[in-house]
């Protein structure tokens, strides 16, 4: 896909974030706007998936994931924008987007699989516990003699969880050359700036120390700059090493007043609040 038609589908999933948190009242939307081109670019550009994912007789195939990429939201709670994603390709219908956080939707706060919502793979939210499974698709994929590619995005803040050292560790140990890491470094977590909360220090010397394969994207808000971090990354895989990539953002993307600070990691915007953000956001492929 070229990357005016990335952005302008990076620019609608940003409304339907807005649009999620506002009529449920409920959500987070300063990461998930700051992650939006990343997972957009994966999804309409990067990452190979079985077009058939629906069709009867693919659900075992499409369950394994056997052939195709795999992506793991590990900081569950940029669900708006992971929904936006799946709908807006096609795993479920767009106008379900309307549902969000409301009873008995599928759209569930944070990701979960028992509502066998297509495009879920594992419940997440509880972080730290992505990159463990991540490690073991691309194990598996490995054992199968899968050579498709495995993809997690964590937060800054969530690498001050001691799980994700262990899988930090256990990547390069086994050598799965197969993974690639995101980390949404955008200096911001619930409780303020990460390097007041825990500073994460450099994370890009941790990473080398524990023998990983490192890619530096200093805008991850830039579709252009995004597209070509996924590319480097690619080319890294398959020779020994897993890959992360650490990926600059800015927290509430898109939205003027949301930019740069936490306190919108978890807040709704109001009636007024919601015109402004959209307002500053094209509607590009039509609202749910």
């Amino acid at each position: 896909m070229e990357i005016q038609d990335l952005k302008n589908v990076g620019a609608q999933v940003r409304r339907d974030i807005i649009r999620q948190v506002h009529s449920s009242q409920s959500g987070h939307p300063g990461g998930s706007l700051g992650c939006t081109d990343m997972v957009v670019a994966l999804y309409f550009n990067e990452m190979k998936i079985n077009e058939n994912k629906n069709a009867e007789g693919f659900l075992e195939f499409v369950r394994e994931g056997m052939g195709e990429d795999l992506f793991f939201l590990s900081n569950g709670h940029i669900s708006p924008l992971f929904y936006s994603v799946l709908a807006r390709r096609g795993y479920f219908p767009i106008s379900e987007m309307s549902t969000f956080r409301k009873i008995n939707s599928r759209l569930q706060g944070h990701p979960a699989t028992h509502e066998h919502l297509p495009g879920i793979r594992v419940a997440s939210g509880s972080l730290g516990q992505g990159l463990s499974v991540a490690c073991g698709a691309a194990f598996a994929k490995r054992l199968r003699k899968d050579d498709r590619l495995v993809y997690v995005m964590m937060g800054d803040g969530e690498q001050q969880e001691g799980q994700v050292w262990e899988a930090v560790q256990f990547a390069p140990h086994h050598k799965l050359d197969n993974l690639i890491a995101i980390i949404d470094w955008n200096g911001q977590q619930i409780d303020g700036p990460t390097e007041k909360v825990m500073n994460n220090l450099d994370l890009k010397a941790k990473y080398h120390a524990f023998g990983w394969e490192t890619v530096d994207l200093d805008n991850g808000n830039d579709m252009q700059h995004v597209v070509e971090s996924l590319k480097e990354a690619k080319e890294k895989t398959g020779k020994g090493k897993p890959v992360v990539i650490l990926m600059r953002t800015g927290m509430g993307y898109g939205v003027d007043y949301m930019m740069g600070t936490h306190k919108w990691h978890g807040a709704a915007p109001n009636d007024d609040q919601l015109l402004v953000a959209l307002n500053q956001l094209p509607e590009t492929l039509g609202d749910y």
